[in-house]
């Protein structure tokens, strides 16, 4: 069959829409997947209440610079494999196809987990928001069902599309705080200074809890890797994912550091722990931003805030929906599931098939939760991050494995020592080090009493050994190419 030029093509037929997205356009899919604004409202004042407080702004530093080591070798994987399957496909390269396979069954559960504690959240601040608003009161599953067919429809579209507009909701939203930040500073906040011996110093870092302050960094920074889902869409992908990759790492870094640290100084350094905590008590951690933007940029910050809380998270859950729905789509390229999943639609070039399972699968996860009656924050958001947080730094230790594997098998592909050898090996100790502090501090980041958190920390290795076992079914409907390397771009 001959293959649609403007398309990627697999031994099926044509695929995804080659060229549809520049670099820019993948940093902006990356940011939204990342929601920063959703782990500054939620993340930050916990990092600093149960952390290590005012030393919170440099422990997202010391996560930015762990995650920029894991790009070096995640980057040059890039530039010899392109594919939609991104994690799991470098797994497969670098440590063969059954841990590929495995890598793809952890990914897909902990990218559905994140994307359902985000329905979740969105429910409820939708939900309160709408009643503070009009007076209408509506469940939250009602707000969420709705979020969930508005991202179908995207899914459907063009990604350039999809990109153009959360584009538009990422500069809404980083730029307000950005201008807080900068009213902040100029103003000289409360007028005890800006704080910088408080904030900027190995003891500030040291203090309290700092592993805890970590585990809600890596819990805030994730999405970055996201890049490489769309270098089958990306113009010229060898140089456009490592481009946004690197930039989107700095550029969420930055955002972390900047803003958690100006909001230190908004409060005041001597009451800003304080004030996080009262946030939290109350139930709203957001309050804690909001309040800092009504007292440095009037009345309408506050409420354009909450706005922008709900649309980041409208643009989170775009960005997983895309993700997951590029996940099924290889892997039904690859003949793992139904090959009914690489269909696209024949004018968008979405993978549409793939993009209403993604749908329908998450409204199965979450119908217990509704039919329960159970607390979306406290079950779907928490537990859904924990998950997350637990099976994606796992895929981050896998992927930096794979990455020293396939240049130490295949040296003449690169010969950047660092970027090939001492970079992977070093991420792959400093990410077992961060899973060993997740799993130290799983309670406090579940939220949940021993048995459940055991009992949901149990299905990321389920989800591993399901997708290792989907090889022994499914290498039969496999041909040789495919079989060697997962995807006949591998090969």
């Amino acid at each position: 069959m001959s293959a649609d030029p403007a398309t990627t093509a697999g031994p099926h037929g044509p695929g995804l829409k080659r060229d549809a997205i520049s670099a820019a356009g993948i940093v902006f899919l990356v940011l939204a997947a990342a929601s920063p604004l959703i782990g500054l409202t939620g993340a930050v004042p916990a990092a600093m209440v149960v952390g290590n407080g005012l030393g919170a702004p440099l422990a997202y530093a010391v996560v930015g610079v762990i995650v920029l080591v894991f790009a070096v070798g995640f980057v040059a994987m890039s530039r010899h494999v392109t594919n939609a399957g991104a994690l799991y496909a470098y797994v497969g390269r670098g440590l063969g196809a059954r841990m590929g396979l495995g890598a793809a069954g952890v990914a897909l559960w902990s990218y559905t987990a994140i994307q359902a504690s985000v329905y979740g959240f969105f429910g409820v601040v939708g939900a309160a928001t709408l009643d503070s608003w009009t007076g209408l009161k509506l469940p939250w599953w009602v707000l969420t069902v709705g979020l969930i067919v508005l991202v179908q429809v995207f899914g459907y579209l063009h990604i350039e599309l999809g990109a153009r507009v959360l584009a538009v909701l990422m500069i809404l939203e980083w730029g307000t705080m950005l201008v807080l930040g900068l009213v902040i500073l100029a103003k000289g906040g409360t007028g005890e200074g800006l704080g910088v011996s408080q904030v900027f110093s190995v003891e500030s870092l040291l203090a309290g809890a700092p592993g805890v302050a970590l585990v809600f960094g890596f819990a805030s920074m994730f999405g970055f890797e996201s890049s490489a889902i769309y270098g089958e869409e990306a113009r010229n992908p060898e140089r456009s994912v490592p481009r946004a990759t690197y930039l989107s790492i700095i550029l969420i870094t930055a955002f972390f550091l900047f803003t958690s640290w100006t909001l230190i100084v908004g409060h005041g350094p001597a009451g800003a722990v304080a004030a996080a905590g009262k946030a939290l008590e109350s139930g709203d951690p957001a309050a804690y931003v909001f309040d800092a933007g009504g007292t440095y940029l009037g009345s309408w910050a506050p409420h354009a805030m909450s706005v922008f809380v709900i649309t980041s998270m409208f643009a989170a859950a775009l960005a997983f929906h895309n993700g997951i729905s590029r996940y099924l789509f290889t892997l039904g390229r690859d003949g793992v599931l139904p090959r009914g999943l690489a269909a696209v639609h024949p004018r968008t070039r979405a993978p549409h098939v793939a993009s209403v399972t993604q749908s329908v699968s998450i409204l199965v996860l979450i119908t217990p939760f509704i039919v329960a009656g159970a607390d979306p924050v406290a079950t779907l958001f928490f537990w859904g991050s924990g998950v997350a947080v637990v099976g994606i730094v796992t895929l981050y230790a896998l992927t930096s494995a794979a990455a020293f594997r396939y240049f130490r098998s295949h040296p003449a592909q690169d010969s950047r020592l660092w970027h090939t050898r001492i970079a992977p090996l070093l991420s792959v100790f400093t990410m077992l080090g961060a899973l060993a502090l997740v799993l130290k501090n799983i309670d406090t980041l579940v939220g949940a009493a021993t048995g459940p958190t055991i009992v949901l920390l149990l299905t990321v290795p389920v989800a591993f050994l399901l997708g290792f076992a989907a090889y022994t079914a499914a290498r039969r409907r496999l041909d040789p190419a495919a079989r060697a390397g997962l995807v006949d771009e591998l090969t």
